[in-house]
């Protein structure tokens, strides 16, 4: 399956163009190259992120809180488990 690309424009500070410049001339590739790499792995740590959170949030509360989920008061009454 051949993925579709698409055409960008991009206002950089000169500081960070010439930065993305070197940077890409380093990795041995283009700045659009650079800047598309560094987009979708961002993309990715987020969609990851929040399916994460998802996950997190459709857990049944844990210990005995009646369905609810522990104040921060409560997770850090230590005596209440001793």
């Amino acid at each position: 399956m051949k993925t579709r690309l698409r055409n960008v424009t991009v206002t950089l500070e000169e500081s960070v163009a010439r930065w993305a410049r070197m940077e890409a001339a380093r990795q041995d590739t283009s700045v659009s190259r650079l800047l598309a790499g560094i987009l979708k792995e961002r993309m990715r740590e987020k969609d990851s992120y929040e399916a994460a959170m998802r996950r997190a949030l459709a857990q049944k509360p844990f210990l005995k809180t009646d369905g609810r989920y522990l104040s921060r008061e409560e997770v850090h009454d230590r005596t209440r488990f001793r």
